[in-house]
């Protein structure tokens, strides 16, 4: 028997559960939804998806550095209540430890990553079920150490709500392993925290980007009644401090004022006698982002039932 995608809606509106398990439920039983929805509340997906339905913005952002490797996840749920208890931290325990063994590609991966003798993904739709709130990990970040001349260090602020994974290089083992860069990449994480950077610098700020922000800054010079021939200089002034606010290495340095955070990495590299370059680093806010919206779910059973 054919299964559409009104058949799985319906399906979904009675039980609660996801998408792919209403069609699996379906289809393993030609369409019967009674013996479907009876298969959905044996395996227990019914009462987990309704609470998946729900938005998950409270939570943490967490981190772990093991060896050479350092990961950084946002880990959400419903209320901060949860987030407290030890079925939650757990959860974010095993988060990490399955990223560091693992380092899955993407989200896809990962939750198909095995953990507890079963597949991440079940694990988690067993703490749904077990806590009553929906849960879920949202992103992450994992950075390897090449060799003896790179270092990462990481940063948690207000408790999960904010986070940072930050790694950076030096011309030698020895300088960077020195007190003097350990210190300069934390300053690094909490210039990173709170000045939330989106580029290390301007070269990496692509050129659509750019284009937008001079059509809206030449715009903005021509309202003002600025003269024809000094526009083109407005416009490169207010890219400058355009660069200054997104850019790592051209923003105010936190700890020290009328100096760039470029200015402070040349001071420490001048001090150890060598080079030193940022190389990545990645930012998480708990919930950024994450709006409490209803899901076209027409346009998603659709898709799916048509693939």
């Amino acid at each position: 028997m054919a299964i559409t995608a009104q058949m799985v809606k319906e399906l979904r509106d009675a039980t609660g559960a996801g998408m792919m398990d209403c069609k699996k439920a379906l289809t393993e039983h030609d369409g019967d939804m009674e013996k479907a929805i009876e298969y959905l509340r044996e395996k227990g997906l019914a009462a987990a998806a309704k609470r998946a339905g729900r938005v998950a913005a409270e939570g943490v952002v967490a981190t772990l550095i093991d060896n050479n490797t350092g990961v950084l996840a946002e880990v959400n749920c419903e209320t901060d209540f949860v987030a407290k208890t030890d079925d939650f931290q757990e959860l974010v325990e095993k988060t990490l430890n399955v990223l560091v063994k693992e380092k899955p590609a993407d989200l896809e991966a990962f939750f198909k990553s095995s953990v507890d003798d079963t597949t991440f993904e079940e694990y988690l739709k067993a703490k749904i079920a077990k806590t009553g709130e929906n849960m879920n990990v949202r992103r992450f970040a994992i950075y390897e150490l090449k060799d003896a001349t790179e270092d990462m260090t990481s940063y948690i602020h207000l408790d999960g709500k904010i986070g940072v994974l930050v790694k950076a290089k030096a011309d030698s083992e020895e300088a960077a392993k020195s007190e003097a860069f350990a210190e300069m990449l934390k300053d690094l994480a909490l210039q990173i925290a709170a000045s939330s950077p989106l580029y290390i610098d301007r070269s990496q700020v692509d050129a659509e980007k750019l284009e937008e922000e001079r059509k809206i800054y030449r715009a903005q010079a021509l309202q003002e009644g600025k003269p024809e021939k000094i526009v083109e200089k407005i416009v490169e002034g207010r890219l400058n401090k355009f660069y200054g606010e997104v850019c790592l290495l051209e923003q105010e340095f936190i700890k020290e004022d009328n100096q760039k955070v470029s200015d402070y990495i040349k001071s420490v590299a001048k001090e150890l006698n060598t080079n030193i370059s940022v190389l990545e680093f990645t930012r998480f806010e708990r919930g950024e982002g994450i709006e409490k919206k209803t899901d076209d779910l027409a346009a998603e059973v659709a898709k799916m039932t048509d693939s």
